[in-house]
């Protein structure tokens, strides 16, 4: 808990950037660090996401939370998305991408990157949840920030944690969904962060998004 706290202090120090900025590199801005501004909760579990020293701290129980952006329209294709994630011990969360706004369950649209360091689940962070993932040794530590990086072009998807390919994924033009997640399949839509369950505690920050062609 002592390395959290002194990692969320310097955080704080850190200047922060405006929700919705675009970096002459491209990159958007989806939090920025002060409140939770173009982002809307589904609040199933009232009060779970909140802002604490500069980040997006999830705790409390199943809820979403849906960056909507000003126009409460944000909608994403071809993108390159990176945050920084930290889990705590036991901790289950994910990223959701091309889904939208629902008010209750886990989101129906859309594909989940898992975030899970320790949780019993065996599919850890760095997966694309159900359909390729990383098995019972996560390349995350609890406790320590890890870069989180999500490319989609086309029909291809890959994810790499601290810079490491963890999951790619080329969507088939048959493409049959898992068991029971039918609107699992590409298209266009928003991102979500997930909190999973009472017990579970994750950190995020420095979140962005580069539009692709």
């Amino acid at each position: 808990m002592k390395h959290i706290f002194l990692s969320l202090i310097v955080t704080a120090a850190i200047a922060t950037i405006a929700a919705g900025a675009l970096s002459d590199d491209g990159w958007i801005c989806l939090f920025d660090g002060k409140t939770l501004n173009g982002w809307k909760s589904n609040e199933e579990t009232p009060g779970c996401f909140t802002v604490e020293n500069g980040t997006l701290k999830i705790s409390g129980g199943r809820a979403h939370i849906f960056y909507v952006g000003s126009d409460g329209k944000a909608k994403f294709k071809n993108f390159e998305f990176k945050a920084k994630v930290m889990t705590t011990p036991g901790a289950n969360s994910g990223i959701y991408f091309h889904t939208e706004y629902q008010d209750k369950g886990w989101p129906a649209k859309g594909y989940e990157c898992q975030v899970n360091t320790s949780h019993k689940d065996n599919k850890k962070t760095g997966g694309l949840y159900a359909v390729k993932d990383v098995l019972n040794n996560a390349p995350s530590k609890d406790n320590e920030w890890f870069d989180y990086y999500i490319k989609v072009e086309g029909k291809h998807i890959l994810i790499k944690i601290n810079g490491q390919t963890t999951a790619e994924f080329t969507e088939p033009d048959n493409w049959e969904p898992p068991k029971g997640m039918p609107g699992r399949r590409l298209s266009e839509g928003t991102f979500a962060l997930q909190g999973h369950d009472p017990k579970s505690i994750t950190y995020y920050k420095d979140i962005f998004v580069r539009p692709l062609p």
